[in-house]
């Protein structure tokens, strides 16, 4: 990572340094020198990233002269909510999303996954010359590289991966207000610079958004990590684990809330709080049954590691991406069904409103930092540690930086998606969030669900191995992680 406009600093991680960039409101008036050249800004979609990434913006940009325009396709109904949000076709604000694109100097791409892979070359055909194509997500370069074509030239291609789903990203910025700093981290790429300006505009683009830090990746590695996460740690092994928790626990005889509070509940409350405040060792103090905690972290680990990889293959060889596709294909004469209907599920309502109440059956340990957190229950997290370590191994094992290991297989999982997920359910996330992931986690979180199921539970009498728990309490990731802690806000995120 480069930059003629922001100060970049090395952060220590294990084995060496890595280049990073502070954000902050206080940097906002760098943002023209940074997009030099960049008039305007065309951003095309209005999902949860489009929106949020649209209105940070042109929030950070409000007074530069740069202005910020949202293109959506003939007949969006998304169009009303954009008008709603004072985009308007009146100012050019708002258009068609070729027109749009013809206009702007930095076009922004965060149309879904499969629509981008079908129409990206009528977008690529009306491009400005010299203008910048912009991401927040690799999808495409994995389909340009799956079908032997390529970026336009002369054009550059830059990236900004926002750790956190968009509501997270417009609801941190919109505290960052009164906290200086509060945001979502991203990670930004550099693809090609014909221009030698790329470095400077990503990152202001990553500033503008509100990133409290910005660390770099390459497109490739963005995409992997991103699409490996989704159907992993980040959805497809929480809603995977929670189902297979749910059933063990009524099988063991815990009427549906106690068995909803020792699964779901504990993942997305304090477990995910305990991770954020403290790091992954503190789960383990703060369960109150250490070797239960080493049993089930020790059957789960092996498991959870050989899922990891098979997904990880099948993104990097692009059968993923591929299976991504034919399913938007089939999806275009049928809606996707829901997976809430699910059994637990219809107990979420009772679980939120017992939250707080003498009734609320859970457990309470005493973490690291001194704090009592309740529904840590040692069990629940050892599969949920062991299955979030495996990733972050696997990661480490493929080259990946510790910026974007312990960002895409922690940070992002406690601080933007488990809230979120607390706040609703897991059930709601894995139905509303984008079609890549739903896709990702209907077919993945069924076979970690089976793994927990075969293969965990049924070991947990057996010891824990001591040599699997070394590794977990010696892994560089708490290294890492503590590094990246140092820059979390002093906020959390509302949902």
């Amino acid at each position: 990572m480069k930059s003629s406009v922001f100060r970049v600093e090395e952060m220590q991680v294990p084995g060496g340094t890595e280049s990073i960039v502070r954000g902050g409101r206080d940097l906002f008036p760098l943002l023209p020198k940074a997009l030099s050249g960049v008039r305007r800004i065309g951003v095309l979609g209005w999902g949860p990233q489009g929106r949020a990434q649209a209105l940070n913006l042109r929030d950070s940009l409000d007074g530069t002269g740069i202005t910020v325009a949202v293109g959506l396709r003939p007949g969006s109904r998304s169009a009303e909510d954009a008008r709603a949000h004072g985009f308007r076709e009146q100012d050019g604000t708002l258009g068609d999303w070729l027109e749009v694109t013809a206009g702007a100097d930095l076009v922004i791409l965060l149309i879904a996954d499969a629509a981008l892979a079908a129409h990206h070359e009528q977008i690529f055909a009306v491009l400005k010359p010299g203008a910048t194509i912009g991401l927040s997500h690799g999808f495409l370069l994995g389909h340009l590289t799956a079908t032997g074509s390529a970026f336009p030239d002369g054009h550059p291609v830059i990236a900004v991966c926002p750790k956190g789903m968009g509501d997270s990203v417009r609801r941190l910025y919109q505290q960052g207000a009164t906290v200086n700093g509060a945001g979502i981290n991203a990670s930004i790429a550099v693809h090609a610079d014909p221009d030698g300006h790329a470095w400077d505009r990503a990152l202001a683009w990553s500033v503008g958004l509100g990133s409290p830090y910005t660390f770099a990746t390459t497109l490739a590695d963005e995409y992997r990590s991103d699409i490996v996460g989704e159907r992993a740690i980040l959805l497809g092994a929480v809603h995977g684990l929670v189902e297979a928790l749910y059933r063990h626990f009524r099988i063991e005889g815990a009427d549906p809330v106690t068995a909803y509070e020792r699964s779901t509940e504990a993942i997305t409350g304090p477990i995910a709080r305990i991770i954020s405040d403290s790091g992954l060792a503190a789960v383990r103090t703060a369960s109150g049954d250490e070797d239960l905690f080493d049993r089930a972290y020790s059957t789960a680990y092996g498991p959870a590691r050989d899922l990891v990889a098979e997904i990880y293959d099948e993104v990097a060889d692009g059968t993923e991406l591929r299976s991504v596709i034919l399913a938007e294909q089939r999806l275009a004469s049928r809606p996707m069904t829901e997976i809430g209907g699910s059994p637990m599920w219809s107990h979420s309502a009772e679980v939120h409103a017992r939250r707080g109440t003498p009734e609320q059956t859970v457990r309470y340990a005493r973490g690291d930092d001194g704090a009592e957190y309740a529904g840590v229950d040692p069990l629940t997290a050892g599969l949920f540690v062991a299955t979030m370590t495996a990733q972050v191994d696997e990661f480490a094992a493929r080259g990946h930086a510790w910026s974007e290991i312990v960002n895409e297989s922690v940070i992002e999982a406690v601080d933007s998606l488990l809230p979120y997920m607390h706040a609703r359910d897991v059930a709601y996330m894995v139905d509303n969030c984008s079609r890549t992931a739903r896709l990702g986690t209907r077919r993945w979180g069924p076979r970690f669900q089976a793994a927990y199921e075969q293969i965990a539970l049924p070991h947990l009498d057996r010891p824990a191995d001591p040599a699997l728990i070394k590794s977990f309490l010696d892994n560089p990731a708490h290294e890492a992680l503590a590094a990246a802690a140092e820059l979390r806000p002093s906020v959390d995120i509302s949902v």
